[in-house]
């Protein structure tokens, strides 16, 4: 593996998985990592990123330089041959070059700016990274994906499934900002790579890129989408015509402990934070059931196999 910007960067999921599963049961045994720096750029906020990647890079006996690139590094221009005349100061192609020579990993995180769907799918910052670092990139989420994130989620599932071949359902849910695809779009990617009944559903004009759904059942009858569910993942994003704009009139999208009544005794899965009550009722959060604090602690060791995969 060169470089960590989507599933397509990875040969094999499950084995990653494994990589994971076993850098969770010994986190110290490789210390791969002495000597090497991984770099991580931050171009929005973050929690359980920014904190799991440094524990993982750790783990691994490695230094971390992390930076508030907004609040702290010079504005970069992004596009190819302009006139640099403007607020930016500095171009990527000397930003990504220079941070190569100084760090062994660059991660990068950013966030979609949810004004238009076609700026955003260009997921130009992390590319441009990716294109002119002499060193691998990390996506600690982009405009478009969060692998990251995903093989978190894989992780879990696999450690919970009771089946060979699990239905795993992801349900929109309400919210009160429009959110981006990132997440969805990601463990749509990761789920049909993988050995699981994947279904999404979703209100009707909702709908995911169809780049990212593939194979997947896309139901916009939730009630029907979540029965005998093994696994279900609530997540919002915005899509369509109503791209950046928060939707409102489908509080009936929140998941309650009577949706999950249809499921298969299912577990709920979340990437975190979620808005309880909103998104979720505090009943299911704080059920047996909810694998939301899990899929958080995994996120440490999805990056240290990713890292290790990469040194």
């Amino acid at each position: 593996m060169k470089q960590f910007l989507s599933v397509n960067d990875v040969a094999d999921p499950m084995e990653l998985v494994q990589k994971a599963l076993a850098c969770k049961k010994s986190p110290f045994d490789d210390p791969c990592g002495v000597h090497k720096t991984l770099g991580l750029l931050f171009f929005s906020p973050s929690l359980r990123t920014r904190m799991s990647s440094q524990v993982a890079a750790q783990n691994l006996g490695m230094n971390v330089i992390t930076m508030n690139v907004q609040n702290e590094g010079w504005p970069l221009e992004l596009n190819e041959n302009v006139i640099m005349d403007g607020a930016e100061s500095e171009h990527i192609k000397e930003a990504a070059k220079v941070l190569s020579q100084y760090c062994d990993i660059i991660g990068i995180r950013s966030f979609a700016e949810m004004v238009s769907y076609e700026a955003d799918a260009t997921d130009q910052l992390i590319k441009q990274f990716a294109k002119y670092s002499l060193n691998p990139v990390v996506s600690l989420e982009s405009t478009l994906l969060h692998p990251l994130q995903s093989l978190s989620d894989l992780m879990t599932i696999e450690s919970h499934k009771k089946v060979r071949r699990p239905k795993v359902v992801m349900t929109w849910a309400p919210h009160p900002k429009a959110l981006p695809q990132a997440v969805a779009n990601s463990f749509a990617q990761w789920m049909n790579r993988c050995n699981v009944d994947f279904t999404i559903t979703n209100p009707p004009g909702l709908d995911l890129p169809s780049q990212f759904t593939q194979k997947a059942a896309v139901i916009h009858d939730q009630d029907e989408a979540l029965e005998e569910a093994d696994f279900v993942y609530a997540k919002s994003w915005s899509a369509g015509s109503t791209y950046g704009k928060p939707m409102k009139g489908f509080e009936s999208w929140m998941i309650t402990s009577k949706k999950m009544d249809l499921t298969n005794k299912a577990y709920f899965m979340h990437c975190l934070p979620v808005r309880r009550n909103v998104v979720v009722q505090d009943e299911v959060l704080d059920s047996p059931s909810s694998l939301i604090l899990e899929q958080a602690n995994n996120r440490t060791f999805a990056a240290q196999a990713v890292l290790k995969s990469l040194i």
